[in-house]
Formats: structure tokens, C-alpha cells, sequence
């Protein structure tokens, strides 16, 4: 999984024209990767204000607004793809526009499929 991090700062600090080129290389980066067969599915996600942040104690649930973590940094988005190995996925998260201005963090997904429901 290629997770995309974003922060305030680095979004504000854009012109239009980056704003709108960085747009541009996801939607080439998703159409060369469906073009491979690799990618899964890729996603960006809505603003950090909307998030909620749900934690249960005591069989008690309560909610939070916001992100859990105090952090400049927040998930702003992913792809998952089926790569061959670590190397390839490293690769393809290099080319995402975000690393130029945070952050892209590849994560592989455990495999569940030996579990039993």
C-alpha cells in the first residue's frame, strides 16, 4: 500500500498550476498502473476536520473530532497495488507528486487469508 501524506502547509505553499499538475500525475500514474494490472484501488481521503476518532475503554465507546495523533502530517490518500516486491512498490511511490512535498509510505498488507471467520 502507497500512502500518501499530506500537511497544510506544503498544500497552501501550491500554485494552482501545481495544484492542478499534481492532479494531473495521479490520474497518470492510476491509468498507467490500471494499464498494468496492478493497481487494487487508490482512494484520496477527505479533510483531517472530518475525521473521528473512535477508542473503546471499559466497553465504553466515546468519539473525538479529529485525528488521533498531534501531528503537521496526516493520511491523505493511498494506493494499493499488487506489486512483484518492496523494490517495485518503492518505485511507483516515488513517482507520486506528493514525495516531493511530504511524504509517500509504502506498507505491505498482511495476508489474511490463512485465518479462519
Amino acid at each position: 500500500m502507497l500512502l500518501i501524506y499530506s500537511n497544510p502547509e506544503s498544500w497552501a505553499g501550491l500554485s494552482a498550476e501545481q495544484r492542478e499538475a499534481l492532479g494531473r500525475s495521479h490520474l497518470e500514474l492510476s491509468r498507467e498502473l490500471t494499464e498494468q494490472g496492478l493497481l487494487v484501488s487508490s482512494a484520496g481521503l477527505a479533510d483531517p476536520i472530518t475525521t473521528r476518532t473512535v477508542s473503546v475503554r471499559d466497553d465504553i465507546p466515546t468519539t473525538t473530532d479529529g485525528p488521533y495523533a498531534e501531528a503537521k502530517e496526516h493520511l491523505a490518500g493511498f494506493y494499493l497495488v499488487e506489486c512483484e516486491n518492496i523494490d517495485q512498490a518503492i518505485e511507483y511511490a516515488a513517482r507520486m507528486p506528493d514525495a516531493k512535498y511530504v511524504a509517500v509510505e509504502v506498507r505491505p498488507v498482511m495476508d489474511s487469508s490463512g485465518l479462519e471467520m
